[in-house]
């Protein structure tokens, strides 16, 4: 009997996959999903998400905070950020590649705003300027 996993970002479905087992990391440790264990709902911090497959072993994603649900043989997980690996070693990778990635386009967002505030500044001060 498998379970049907789905991790959910804000614009796809990053993985819709038959598994085994799911390991998770939730705010008070570690747990193990099998197909015939309770529902359940829980907040996940960033952490890694082990799962197994029948044919094809252990897989590993890195996710962001989340929320895992699990209704019968339904596990969903949503969350703003998720990164794929076949192996410890090569997800750690990711992540940090994933990380300066996000950290850059953090800094341009940052950057544009300075930009913006800057000059709704310099307008407001025209206009007082003016008397209007």
């Amino acid at each position: 009997m498998n379970m049907r996993l789905r991790l959910l970002l804000p614009d796809e479905v990053f993985l819709d996959e038959q598994v085994v087992k799911i390991v998770a990391e939730g705010h008070d440790g570690w747990f193990c999903l099998l197909p015939k264990h309770r529902d359940l709902a829980s907040v996940l911090p960033p952490s890694v998400l082990i799962y197994e497959t029948y044919d094809r072993g252990e897989h590993y994603v890195a996710t962001d905070e989340a929320i895992l649900v699990k209704s019968g043989l339904s596990v969903t997980v949503a969350t703003r950020l998720a990164v794929r690996g076949e192996s410890l070693g090569e997800l750690r990778s990711l992540v940090e590649r994933q990380i300066m990635v996000v950290d850059e386009k953090e800094r341009a967002a940052r950057s544009a705003i300075a930009r913006l505030e800057a000059g709704f500044v310099r307008r407001f001060l025209d206009f007082e300027k003016r008397g209007v």
